[in-house]
């Protein structure tokens, strides 16, 4: 149990201190995981942007993820009851989100500033990973050199996808049981998009 998503970050750091002052960026998933990222990159004296991807949720219920979309990739699990028109509308409504957020996040994040970087993508917890695998395979292409992907909390399943994509996976707890993030915060209140460009200022 974390206190809040600033000591969850603090403890965060203390696995990621071989990175301290090296070629590497922070990126942190928007909106929580930026407080988490930005604990990180301020111990390891590191830049800090934000990985614009966001989950596609289920048309019956939005908070069961379905898949994610990055600017220019995306990651779905297929579905037999969600048709392909739903999937293109939320994928071009999300899209156009990230832009906004890029914008409004004063993000500095291309593919020229990331090429032959080193990456540690961050998130508050990680449920189903699809967010981070969406953001992985945007990374990829944009030629970083690693991705390591670090989460104060992860399940056992997101834990077992993202290490087989990303270059290192560093969780804090991996539970036996995965009721949803929030439960392993004592503080977890909604992260605005004020606070995220405050931080990122």
């Amino acid at each position: 149990m974390f206190p809040d998503r600033k000591d969850a970050g603090i403890q965060l750091a203390e696995k990621l201190k071989m990175y301290s002052n090296k070629n590497c960026i922070v990126l942190g998933i928007p909106r929580g995981g930026v407080p988490v990222a930005y604990e990180i990159s301020k111990e390891l004296d590191l830049p800090l942007d934000i990985l614009p991807a966001k989950k596609i949720g289920h048309p019956a219920n939005k908070e069961y993820a379905i898949g994610a979309v990055s600017p220019d990739d995306e990651y779905i699990i297929p579905q037999h009851d969600v048709p392909e028109s739903y999937l293109n509308s939320e994928k071009a409504a999300i899209r156009k989100r990230i832009k906004e957020m890029q914008v409004l996040y004063g993000s500095r994040m291309t593919s020229d500033y990331l090429q032959e970087k080193t990456v540690i993508v961050v998130d508050d917890g990680i449920a189903t990973g699809n967010t981070v695998i969406a953001g992985i395979q945007y990374l990829r292409k944009a030629g970083v050199n690693k991705i390591r992907v670090a989460a104060p909390v992860m399940s056992q399943q997101a834990y077992q996808k993202i290490n087989n994509l990303a270059d290192e996976t560093i969780s804090l707890l991996i539970p036996d049981y995965f009721g949803g993030v929030g439960a392993f915060y004592e503080h977890f209140g909604q992260i605005s998009d004020e606070e995220v460009i405050t931080i990122l200022e």
